[in-house]
């Protein structure tokens, strides 16, 4: 690439559910550095992130994210038993009501999210239309969220492809290409010993002791399974987890920042000081190797 031409920095910001709140401090601390990405694209929680960075609105958005308590997390939980525990449409208004929904294609800063189609296993770019709609999309994590339906297509998390998406990154023109991946150290820690003892706790847990009462071997005393939610994450992570690794084998970003987030359950969406603050550290670490690299033209 020619050294007098300023590199085209594109931003790939991976899915994690809550652990994705730590993009915002990945992208304050690279603008704080001088690094104000050219594009940005997302997979999931990094798509929604994204958005509201492409859409202007991160500031906004850094704000409600911190005013989250658990009270507020649940009361976005609507729940459904028709293609995902959760219908997801409380958020979704939520967002429409309160951050402005412009088309992608007219967004300040260019922005793709990635999503699955459920029928075929096809990776979908989702590069125009209603950013709410395309950002519903790619956070449909199956078995929580029901599918999307767009274009005549089922559309499911794009995390089930392609949980870092290094590729639509460079497909949008991206010369450097930073990456996040929030999945590097989650193997396993959903399902530890303790899960398997009466003292583990949780309202989930406590939902299974109630089920004792109605459903044999549910609940009750003696060693206990993991709750259905512990093997959900960790299920969710075993997966995503081999696809990134494969994906980044094949097409390796430029730079690499991998928050560690692994204490964040799958739900702790009212954690976001401590995940923004660590994206922040993990990138601020990534800094020398990045500067390095723009300045001997990578």
């Amino acid at each position: 690439m020619n050294a007098m031409r300023k590199p085209r920095i594109g931003l790939a910001l991976g899915s994690g559910s809550a652990r994705g709140w730590a993009h915002v401090g990945v992208i304050r601390a690279l603008e704080q550095a001088g690094l104000r990405p050219d594009l940005v694209c997302g997979t999931s929680v990094g798509a929604l992130v994204g958005a509201a960075y492409a859409s202007g609105e991160l500031d906004r958005f850094e704000q409600w994210l911190l005013s989250l308590r658990w009270k507020d997390v649940v009361a976005f939980m609507d729940i459904s038993f028709n293609g995902g525990m959760l219908k997801g449409e409380r958020l979704m208004e939520f967002l429409r009501r309160n951050f402005s929904d412009r088309p992608v294609e007219s967004l300040p800063l260019p922005f793709g999210a990635v999503a699955t189609a459920l029928r075929s296993g096809a990776e979908v770019w989702l590069r125009e239309g209603s950013t709410v709609d395309a950002v519903r999309a790619s956070i449909a994590l199956p078995a929580v969220f029901p599918p999307v339906l767009r274009d005549s297509r089922l559309l499911v998390d794009g995390g089930l492809v392609n949980p870092v998406p290094v590729s639509l990154a460079r497909a949008m023109g991206a010369d450097l290409v930073i990456a996040v991946d929030l999945s590097a150290d989650v193997l396993g820690h959903h399902i530890r010993d303790d899960d398997m003892t009466p003292a583990a706790g949780g309202w989930w847990r406590r939902m299974q002791d109630s089920l004792g009462a109605i459903m044999p071997g549910q609940g009750g005393e003696g060693p206990r399974m993991p709750s259905m939610f512990d093997v959900i994450a960790s299920s969710i992570n075993v997966m995503q987890v081999r696809i990134a690794r494969s994906r980044l084998a094949g097409e390796p970003p430029d730079a690499m920042v991998s928050p560690r987030l692994a204490d964040l359950g799958l739900f702790d969406f009212h954690r976001a000081e401590e995940a923004i603050a660590e994206g922040r550290r993990a990138t601020e670490a990534a800094l020398p190797a990045l500067r390095d690299l723009i300045e001997r033209g990578f």
